[in-house]
């Protein structure tokens, strides 16, 4: 439902707006009525243009993320002879989940961003630092530093026709820049492009790094490139970094809205919360999490060091003497139903 929410702020349906009333009397502040947006249609609402997906894409970070923090404890304990044949297991399993879910976020991500092209023009622009629309095919930037206030990407690396390609399926039509839209609806471009290709960038190295993996394990070597498995041991910090990354190019780049189209985020106050307050909030919440964030490490990092915890064997016999006491709680003569069957059998 968090995603469905948000997605609904992107790109808002299935709803209409009402005049809010006080006193018996249209609210009005600054000249302004103020509005309330009622859902008309909860289907839509749910299934808004990009809920299923942002869900989608969600899903194969986060599964990204579980495969790559199995494959790190798997990599760890292999590198440290330790628990080996539950750890090359763990890899094994792992390995594949994490090829599937790299290779899936290219592909969720490419539709994710072909939905923020079509209803999200702006912050598509922002994403690519894309200021002016020019004619013909657009470029993408693999990298840069973009200048707001100069309109231009200084040390730009670009693809040419790439983001035409992407956008669009030819290398033709143009993408809309940045110059389509009032100034005031620009979202802060720095933050929003280098966020967007921190996320990229690492997608395709989760990518690349699984299919180089696989082919080891397919040749049988796999277990043999210690080099190989130290980095599947830290890689775990990539998704972590992805995941964040993503949703602050996602939040940022949808400013100055809090609600694209219908509600700037300078305009989303509440009447009832003063500014000391919000602070207050923010603060507090950011410790808490904090040292949540604290206690999940250490308590991680001891389970992780201490290993897995192996039941004991059981002793031979042991299913047959249960078979027998059950036996006895059933049949109130005090007679084995196991060890009448044995002697009919002559066992």
């Amino acid at each position: 439902w968090i995603v469905v929410a948000n997605s609904w702020q992107q790109t808002p349906a299935g709803h209409h707006l009402v005049q809010m009333m006080k006193d018996g009397e249209p609210w009005v502040i600054n000249g302004e009525p103020v509005l309330r947006a009622e859902i008309v249609d909860f289907w839509a609402v749910v299934f808004n243009p990009s809920s299923v997906p942002r869900l989608l894409h969600v899903w194969t970070g986060a599964g990204t993320l579980g495969a790559f923090f199995v494959l790190s404890v798997s990599s760890y304990y292999i590198l440290k002879k330790r628990h080996l044949p539950l750890a090359e297991k763990m890899f094994k399993f792992a390995l594949p989940m994490a090829l599937v879910m790299s290779l899936g976020n290219i592909v969720t991500g490419d539709i994710q961003a072909r939905v923020v092209a079509a209803h999200q023009p702006a912050k598509l622009a922002a994403m690519e630092a894309h200021f002016e629309t020019g004619e013909g095919a657009t470029g993408l930037y693999m990298a840069g530093i973009p200048d707001q206030d100069a309109e231009r990407v200084r040390f730009g690396l670009k693809i040419p026709g790439a983001l035409s390609f992407l956008v669009h399926r030819d290398f033709k039509t143009p993408v809309a820049g940045l110059d389509q839209f009032p100034k005031d609806e620009w979202p802060p471009v720095f933050v929003t492009f280098q966020m967007f290709h921190l996320m990229v960038g690492l997608g395709f190295c989760f990518a690349g790094l699984t299919v180089l993996a696989t082919f080891f394990w397919w040749r049988g070597t796999v277990f043999q490139h210690r080099w190989l498995l130290w980095i599947f041991v830290f890689a775990v910090i990539g998704p972590f970094i992805t995941n964040e990354a993503g949703w602050i190019a996602a939040e940022v780049g949808r400013q100055p809205w809090i609600v694209q189209g219908l509600l700037k985020t300078a305009d989303a106050a509440s009447p009832s919360v003063d500014g000391s307050q919000v602070l207050f909030s923010i603060v507090l919440f950011g410790l808490i999490y904090v040292f949540l964030f604290l206690i999940w490490v250490f308590v991680l990092d001891a389970k992780i060091r201490k290993g897995p915890v192996y039941a004991p064997a059981e002793p031979p016999g042991t299913a047959r003497k249960f078979l027998d006491a059950a036996a006895e709680l059933a049949d109130p003569s005090g007679h084995s139903m196991t060890g009448a069957h044995d002697d009919e059998d002559g066992e």
